[in-house]
Order: structure tokens, then sequence, then C-alpha cells
């Protein structure tokens, strides 16, 4: 065992290293220092002794002088650069050498045996191994730390560091190994394709050509592993998980990537990361039980944004191609990779068009259409890699055979799985060639189209964001790497949120004329369901979002914060996305950019006083410094159409894509509104400006733009301007955490149930009809079509009267209402339990049938009753009218909302007539109010929880002494003279809490500072220790110290609350904790350490934590809050909280 010389009390470098070696030896790899190993010079980096033995040992008909001619073979191994070089050796290390012995006849001789049976691989750990190297004529060496070799060849180098010497970092670790070694001893990395560096509390993994800042940690050992986040548990996790032998050799053979040997000045060689390998790893597994069963799902990986999905992917290729051949079923399998557009095909082709050598599947292809990858199949049994877009793969209009390939050992991996068109099984389309020949045409869910293409092949999917579809089309969840992982291991930064609210307020006038229209509708007969419908689309109207004013001061606001913030780091680029909720409102807010600040839309290479050489320079084309990207709408307006390129929109689209991905392109800020949402990645990308409410995984996708790595760049940042901060939350719970969205078999089962009792309902509401055109794929879509119409006519002017049971109770509705409530439950069920496959295709037919007949119902003209469109419509005018002629002037209310500390309350309060109804009333609001109070200030909540009971108690106390003593009038009199009391006890509370309240204003503090600034006094009082001096002004006692400290401490949480996912991440809650512990310490607080006033404040801080934003954000689903888009004063700084200056974020 590997021990230091001498220990003389002093922690150094030395002392880790043998630390180090002892775990390796450990896992079972052999100490031999560098002395004991016996070479011809220094410049020697393989051990000879053991080459030669394992040679020997494996192939015992080679002679003692063939054996000697491999090792020289490998000594002397050298290519057109030192790249090339080491990737020759690498192919060499895991496929063998091919050698002509005396015989002649050529056979590939193992240098590692990579199977658990045959001859014993030699793991020998060596340190301080000297390396000689000869400089401007004069013999020097280097001396690595460490040096992992197996079979005398030296595959991965390890540099360490003193964890007790805080100005050893691993950065220096990396420079001796990615400059000095390569520049010194290159012969040595020749052999080496891993490296690792520590300082004994960060341990990372990579490659001896890997940068910086893609060394990671390893923190799994085995599949099913909680992932630890302790940094000092990071090097035995690294020793257990990635050096005990069996796993190192198995990372060595099949998961470090290098691109085709003809592209290996590029330069590009990658270690996976251990979500990659762990991923890898359960899904081949998966695969390989889903293709012996035949159950056809393979399994779903969720795989956070910016985690490396197309590596894993490319790992899992190898793997199936390479370690499955023992499997007939499998063989070598033919793997197609389906893409959700063009843009991600382009990224897939990319990396697997590079990868033959690493993929061994044979060609890589992009693939046109359906017709020839049946071609390319067609020709041959195993083996080739296709990439498709969806929109290809699902076309049949010009292939009607739906059958592609029946193999068995076909792969479909679908890349951003939640985007698959699992819509289409919720609708019937139309064709409108021409009134005459209207056609409906029966789509089919995604699902369905792959399984009729490839009957027996195993479907994978790969997600970020997964929803219950994705698991019921691709089977469960094999594994999950979630953002918050992604963040603690340095793959992505952390995700700031500021909100900017830009509000539209609406006058109460227009308010009132707005609910009573909706209430006349509901008596005209609009739907429950039409007019929510209604209500929500309104939520998010054009007429709002695209008020002219708004996007002005919208305009001004993202432009100074932009300015402002590239102004505070001048050195690093920062690109920007802002996202509108449609294209005309992009449109609009683009002219008025250009409109304010026509400057950006001159069109350069680059901004001034870039540093950029002239090479670079040649590259670029002159661009505006901000451009809207968007496809075309066939009825966009003339001006907004040309801009968008027209017929060659696509042809722009591409260039501005290619200029953004530009790092020094004068093209800074994109405006969007559905492109570039997701797997779009560009590192320097910075701001995301948003303007469109979202919500679940497409909120997590578009976020998601800014969170990749770049150099300088600590955090990516939301700017809200449209009010998504409880979305956020919601999905950050969903996508960030353990939450699963997946639908368990229950919930399928019952939702199968549900839509096949709901189906019996309907068929036999149709009795009579001839359903069978949509049970026959060969019908013509026009006798389809006729069929959905008559029927729709039978709905609509059907007199008769059915029981149906609502919000009311049962009573009797039309025959219309019946049809669309039956035909919504069913709808609900099938989107459930549809993608499971469980349902016919007899019932999915008159599934969409019955939903077809149902838009037809809504759409017919004459009808009496108001539809969700038509209210849509007068409602939007309304607010255009309100917008136009009072310039915002309040909040649209649609039920009353009430402040008990107002003085209207009171007043309403004093129209109750009866004393003990009022005494009720009042108690029972200040319950509430009191619980809400707590929320920011747990202290005073509960000095004001108590005050109020013990009124409470009072009260009860003299009730019952009254019921035996008084009687009569005289028990009535005395009865109102005790709720009197009661009632002013009540109210005098009410008003204290309101001063209460209300004072922080004159402390000069805000409402959340003066809960922390009483805590820190109320810790001082019952504690009674010294700290600052109360000083009385204006009426009010004012300690300035506790006053500063208490702001100190909020300053902690809003730094650590600006991150998105901060209340689901315990890593950050816990660092908030140490933080504000530490600047209690500093601060002197309390004078003497003691741990009961620490843990009443973390009381109030976890307090805090729990309910921060509940008393500043409201349900945004809430109608009452539908309009609320505030506009900013004229001064452009639109804030939803705290008002954070320009350049102080």
């Amino acid at each position: 065992m590997a021990r230091l010389k001498e220990y003389n009390g002093h922690y150094c470098e030395s002392e880790y290293e043998y630390a180090f070696i002892g775990f390796l030896e450990e896992e079972g790899w052999k100490y031999t220092s560098c002395s004991k190993i016996s070479r011809v010079t220094k410049r020697d980096v393989l051990i000879e002794d053991d080459f030669k033995n394992f040679i020997a040992d494996g192939n015992p008909d080679l002679t003692e002088d063939e054996v000697t001619q491999i090792y020289d073979t490998v000594r002397l191994v050298g290519a057109e650069s030192d790249f090339a070089t080491l990737h020759k050796v690498y192919s060499w290390l895991v496929d063998g050498i091919q050698f002509i012995p005396e015989d002649g006849i050529a056979r590939m001789i193992q240098l590692i045996n990579f199977e658990k049976d045959g001859v014993k691989n030699i793991f020998r750990v060596v340190n301080q191994f000297t390396v000689e190297y000869t400089n401007n004529g004069q013999k020097e060496n280097r001396r690595p730390d460490v040096i992992l070799y197996v079979n005398g060849m030296p595959l991965c180098i390890m540099e360490l560091k003193n964890p007790a010497d805080a100005n050893a970092t691993i950065y220096d670790a990396w420079e001796q190994i990615n400059i000095r070694y390569w520049r010194d001893i290159p012969h040595l990395l020749h052999y080496c394709p891993l490296a690792c560096i520590s300082d004994g509390v960060k341990t990372r993994l990579g490659t001896v050509r890997t940068p910086y800042e893609h060394f990671y940690a390893w923190r799994r050992v085995n599949d099913g592993d909680a992932v630890s986040t302790l940094p000092f548990a990071e090097t035995e996790t690294m020793i257990k998980g990635v050096y005990s032998p069996e796993r190192f050799l198995e990372i060595f053979r099949d998961y470090i990537y290098f691109q085709d040997s003809i592209y290996d000045s590029d330069e590009v060689e990658i270690v996976c990361r251990y979500p990659q390998f762990f991923a890898a790893r359960l899904l081949k597994q998966s695969i390989v039980d889903s293709v012996v069963t035949k159950s056809g799902r393979g399994g779903t990986y969720f795989g956070a944004t910016g985690c490396g999905k197309t590596y894993t992917m490319a790992f899992l290729a190898r793997q199936l191609a390479l370690r499955c051949t023992d499997i007939s079923e499998i063989g070598s399998p033919t793997i197609i990779l389906i893409v959700d557009r063009d843009e991600l095909q382009k990224q897939g082709a990319k990396l697997f068009t590079k990868s033959t050598e690493f993929l061994n599947l044979g060609e890589v292809s992009i693939v046109k259409n359906r017709t020839q990858l049946r071609q390319e199949l067609g020709a041959r049994q195993s083996g080739g890699f296709y990439i498709c877009t969806i929109q290809k793969f699902c076309d049949r209009e010009d292939d009607k055979i739906g059958l592609i390939n029946d193999r068995q050992n076909i792969i479909c991996f679908s890349d951003e799985a939640h985007r698959t068109q699992l819509e289409h099984s919720k609708k019937i389309q139309f064709s409108k060639d021409a009134d005459a020949n209207m056609k409906a045409m029966v789509s089919k869910p995604y699902a369905k189209v792959l399984k009729e293409a490839f009957p027996q092949a195993t479907f994978v999917g790969f997600t970020g964001t997964p929803i219950a579809e994705t698991y019921q089309t691709f089977g469960d969840e094999i594994d999950r790497y979630t953002m918050d992982q992604a963040v603690a291991d340095g793959l992505t930064v952390s995700i700031k949120y500021h909100p900017r609210i830009a509000k539209v307020l609406l006058d109460n006038k227009k308010v009132k004329e707005i609910e009573n229209y909706y209430k006349k509708c509901v008596d005209d007969g609009a739907t429950y369901e039409d007019v929510e419908a209604s209500k929500k689309a309104m939520s998010s109207m054009e007429i709002i979002l695209g008020e002219p004013s708004r996007l002005e001061r919208l305009a001004t606001d993202i432009h100074n914060h932009y300015v402002s913030a590239c102004e505070a780091d001048p050195d690093r680029i920062q690109k920007a996305m802002v996202v509108c909720s449609n294209r005309k409102i992009a449109y609009a807010l683009l002219l008025k950019f250009k409109d304010k600040f026509p400057e950006w839309f001159e069109e350069k290479k680059v901004p001034e006083g870039t540093d950029i050489t002239d090479e670079e320079l040649k590259g670029l084309k002159p661009m505006p410094f901000i451009a809207m990207v968007s496809s075309v709408g066939k009825n966009d307006e003339q001006n907004m159409y040309n801009y968008l390129g027209g017929v060659k929109n696509d042809k722009r689209s591409e260039e501005l894509d290619a200029a953004f991905k530009q790092e020094k392109s004068n093209f800074r800020i994109v405006i969007v509104v559905d492109m570039w949402i997701t797997g779009f990645d560009v590192p320097c990308l910075t701001y995301l400006y948003n303007d469109k409410p979202l919500k679940k995984h497409l909120l997590i996708q578009t976020i998601s733009r800014v969170n990749r790595k770049y150099p300088g760049k600590e955090y990516g940042m939301v700017i809200d301007y449209i009010g998504i901060r409880d979305n956020m939350r919601e999905a950050m719970k969903l996508y960030g955490g353990d939450t699963s969205v997946a639908p368990t078999y229950d919930d399928v089962e019952q939702a199968t149930s549900v839509f096949r009792e709901e189906l019996e309902v309907l068929k036999n509401m149709f009795t009579g009809y001839d359903l069978s055109p949509f049970l026959n794929p060969e019908c013509d879509p026009r006798e389809r079509y006729r069929l959905l119409a008559k029927a729709a006519e039978y709905v609509f002017v059907s007199t008769e009267e059915l029981q149906s049971e609502g919000n009311k109770g049962v009573q009797k509705v039309s025959f219309k209402t019946y049809f669309l409530k039956t035909v919504k439950r069913m709808r609900a069920a099938f989107d459930i339990c549809q993608p499971s496959g469980y349902l016919g295709e007899e019932e999915s037919a008159l599934a969409q049938c019955f939903m077809a007949i149902a838009g037809f119902v809504r759409k017919m003209n004459g009808t009496s009753e108001v539809d969700t469109d038509t209210m849509n419509r007068a409602v939007s005018k309304m607010v255009e009218e309100a917008l136009k002629y009072n310039q915002v002037e309040s909040v649209l209310e649609s039920g009353e909302e009430e402040d008990i500390f107002s003085p209207e309350y009171f007043e309403k309060l004093s129209d109750v007539k009866m004393p003990a109804t009022k005494l009720e009333l009042l108690v029972k609001m200040l319950r509430k109010q009191i619980k809400e109070y707590g929320k920011v200030n747990r202290l005073a909540a509960k000095t004001y929880q108590e005050m109020l009971e013990k009124t409470i108690a009072e009260y009860h106390e003299r009730r019952k002494h009254l019921s035996a003593e008084e009687a009569g009038e005289a028990q009535e009199q005395v009865s109102e003279d005790i709720i009197k009391i009661a009632t002013e006890q009540a109210l005098v509370i009410l008003r204290e809490m309101n001063e209460s309240r209300e004072s922080f204003r004159k402390l000069g503090l805000t409402f959340e500072e003066k809960a922390f600034y009483d805590i820190l006094i109320s810790m001082r009082d019952q504690y009674n220790f010294e700290y600052g001096t109360d000083k009385e002004m204006d009426g009010i006692v004012i300690n300035d110290k506790c006053k500063n400290l208490a702001i100190k401490v909020k300053e902690i949480i809003d730094t650590k609350s600006s991150f998105a996912d901060w209340l689901n991440n315990q890593n950050v809650r816990d660092q908030l904790k140490l933080e504000i512990k530490i600047c209690l310490v500093k601060n002197g607080y309390p004078p003497q350490y003691s741990p009961e006033v620490f843990k009443k404040v973390m009381e109030q801080v976890e307090n805090f934590e729990e309910h921060s934003g509940e008393t500043v954000e409201k349900d945004s689903n809430d109608f009452a809050k539908i309009y609320h888009y505030e506009l900013p004063e004229s001064n452009g700084v639109m804030v939803a909280d705290k008002t954070t200056p320009y350049g102080k974020l």
C-alpha cells in the first residue's frame, strides 16, 4: 500500500496524493512507485513488462520477437498531429491492433480484455512518474501526480492539489494537463484519453482535450443511487463510480466519443457525464426487454434542457450496435431518430453524420420522405442510422401505404418527445378545396402512425419536459436528470427571475359593462363552459397586450435594461430574446423599437468597439442589432409579410439563425413568438424578456434558452412583463424535482372506463344514424363530411330535453347542451387513455366523429345562443373602447375583493345592524387577515392572534356567566353590551394591526423588512441583551442598528429568491440560511452566541420562504386579474414588487 515517507504535521499535497492512491487501491488498483518501474530511458512512458506479459498471456502462440514487434508498434506510434495520434491509439486500445505473425495470417491483437472471461488485465497506479523531454537542446522533465496504467499503457492522468491550500485550485491542475503537458510531454498524452483533476473538495472528470468548464463531478456510483451533492463526497463517489476497474473499462470502451478520423483537425474528444452514462445503460436494458417481450415501448428519458440528450442518444446507439449482438432479436439494429423540426434535424445531423466510426451502424443519413425511408430499410436487414422530422414522417399525402418496415430490430428515438403530434388524435381535419367538395379527413395520433409504419419496432422518448402522453406512447420513465441537478453539477447556469409587470388597467364602469354582458350571455343561453373559455381567452387578449402605449413603454424598458446590463459588463457578449404572445404584437413591438431606437436597425457586421480579427470579420454578414424571427401567415398585412421575407421566409430565418449563433455578429436581440423556443442553443444568450403567457413544459423550454454555460456568465435572466411567477413555480416543481407527470395505471384504466361510458351515451343519442363512414378508412372523405353536417343539424334542431346533473343538481337541459357536455367529458377521458393504445380503432374513430360533430354544432350559423367567439369579439370591442377613451386607469375585477383595513370596509361593517352578526363577521375577517399577515410577519401575527383569542375567550366567559345570572329583557340588554365590548376590542385589534402594518413606512423599511426588524427587536428584549440604541422619532421608537441588519437579511433573501427554482432547491435554501447566520454573526447579533436566538430568527426566514410571493401575486387564472397589466409611470420603470435600478440586477 502507498505510504507517505514522513509526516511532519503539516498537511501537504503529497499527503492527499497518498490518500487518493489508497482509495484507488481499495477498488483494486495495484500501487507501484515510479522508482520500481524498469525503463530504458525516462522518455519511455509504457511499462514494458506489463505490456509484454499481457500480450503473451493472451496470445501464447506468439513468439517473444512477435510480442516485441507489437510493443514497438505501440511505443513508436505516430500520426499527422498529436490529436490524431491520440485518436489512433484509442482505436487500438478499444478494437485491438492488427498484426501479421510469421504464419502470414493477419489477426487482431487485443491490448485490453474488456470481457469478464479470459486473460486478466493488469491495473496499476503510479505516482510522480518522471517523463523526460527536450526543450532548446536541454533535457527537462515533468512529473504527473498520478497515472493509471492498464496492461502497461497510461490511460488516465490525474493532477491533484492540496485541499488545505486555498490558493491551489483544480484550474491550476487543468492548466498543467492542457497546457504544460501537451506542450512538453505529448508523447505521454498520446495514450491518455482520460484526465481527472482534484483538490480534495472538487474532483472532476474530463479528457485531455476537455475545456476546463466542461470537467464535471460524478455524483452516482450505481443505478438508483441518490445523487450526492456534498462537496467532500465528490472524491469518493468519483473513485467508486468511475475508477473501480470494471466500471473504468466500461466507460473507457463505450463512453469516450471521438468524431470520425477525417475530422481529427476539429480535436473533439468527449467523455460521458454521469447522467448520460446511467441513462444510456438503463435505456439499453429497457430496450432489450422491450424487444424480447415485444411491448414496443423502450421507455422515456427525462433529461433537463441543456444536459446533453443528443450525446446520450449517441452513447445509447453505440451500446445497441455493439453490445447486443448476442440477442438475436436485435443483432445490429437500425436506428431512426425522429425530431420535431428542421432545427433539431440539423443539430442531429451535425453530430451523427460525423460519428459513423463511433456508432458502428454503417450509413448515417437524413431522410427526405417516407418513400425514401421505405426503400432504404428494404435494402438492408440490419444497421443504419436515419434522421427524419415528424412532419415528413407523418406526411401521407403522396404515400398512402402505412407500413414502412416490419423488422423487429428497428429502434425509434424520438427527440423532444413532448412535442409529438398527439393532438392529431383529438380532431378531424377538414380540407377546403371547394364548398361543394368539402372533405373530412380522419387524423391519426403520432403513436398510431408510428405503429403502422413499424409494427414491431421499439420506441424510445427523449425530453426535458415530459407530458402525460409521452409516457403512454414511449413507456415508463427509465431515468431522469432534472434542472436543479444540472445547475448543481454546473452543466447549466441558474436562471434568475425579475418581475417587471407591464399592466393595463381599465375603469370600473367598463368592468361593470363587461360583467353585465357576460351575465346577459348566460341569460341568453351561453353555456358555463363557453363563458369561462371566453374569459380565459380575454386574459391574453391581443388588444390588451398590444395596446400601443404599453408596447412603447415595453420597448423603452427593454432598451434601457439591456443597454444598462451590457454597460455593466462590457467585456462579455450578452444576447437577448424577446418573447411575444403573437406575431402581430411582435411586429408592432418591433416598429416601436424602430421608431424610438432607429440606430438598432442599421445593418453592420459587428457593433462598434468590438474586438475582432480580419478573418472573423470575413465570416460575418451585415445585420441589424434587433430583428424579428417568425414564420409568415397567409393573411399577414403586406408590410409584415414583406419584412418576414414573404415566400423566402425560410431562407431569411436560416440567415438570421446563423448570424445570431455567431457571437460577435451585430445581431444581438431577437423578437420571437414560437420559433427558436426549443432546441435552440446560443450560450451567450443571457436575457429573456417575456411578454407571453406561458406554463408547464412550454414555459420551461422557453426560459431554458438562457441557461447555457458561457465564459463569464453566472446566470441567465428572465425579465417578466406579464406575470408568470406562479406558473414558473408550478413548472419548476414539475420539471425541477421528483414530481412525475406520468399517469398511473389506475388513471388510465379509470379514464378508459369513463370514456367508454360516455361513448355509449353518445351512440345511444344517435341511434338510427349510419356512423360506418368513420369506421372505414377507405371511405370517401366527402361522404364523411356529409354525415357530420347532417348529424350536427340533428343536434341543432332537436327539441328534446334531457336530465343533466350539474352544479345546481339535476335539471332539464336541451339536447344540444346535453350532447356538448357529454362530448366534453368523453374528450377529457379520451385525452388520458387514447395514447395508451388500449382503445380500439372503432372507438377512436367514433370519438373523433362525435368531437367533430360538437365542433360543427358550435359553428352552426343562425344559433340563438351566444358562443365563445361571439363573446370574445364583443368583449374585445368594449376593452378597445376603454383603452381608447380612458387611457387605462384602474383594474378590471369580476368579483369584489375587499381590504379589511380600508375605510370603505369599516363603513360597510357599520351598516350591519345585528350586533352578533357584526361581531361574527369581524372575527371571521380578522382571522383571515391575521393568517395573511403571518405569511410575512410571523411574530406580529402571533401577537394579534393571541389578542383575538383572548377577546373571544373573555366574550364566551361573560356569556356563560350571563345565562345563570340574568333573565328576560335584562339578559338581552346585557348580552348586547357584552357583544358591544367584544366588538370594540376586536376593532381595537384591527386598528392596531393596521397601524403595525403601516408602521414600516415611518421606519423607512419595506413591509417585508419590517417583519425581520420586529423579530430582531423581540429577540433582543426577550433574551435581554443590548444591541443598538432605541430612539423616538415622530412617536415611533427606532433602532437604527436593528433596522440596518433587517435590511441586510432581506437583501440576502432577495438575492437567493431571484433564482427561478429557489423554493424547490434545498441546496439554495440551505445556503440562504447559512449566509443569514454568517450575516448575524458578522454584525454581532446577538453579542454572545445563542442557538435559541438564531433558531427564532430562522423560523421567521422559513416562514417567509414558505409563503414567498403569496401576498404579492394572486391566482393568474382568476378573471378578477385578467386585465391586470398595469402600465408604468412615464419614466419607463415597470415593476411588480420593489424596483431594481438598471445595472444593479
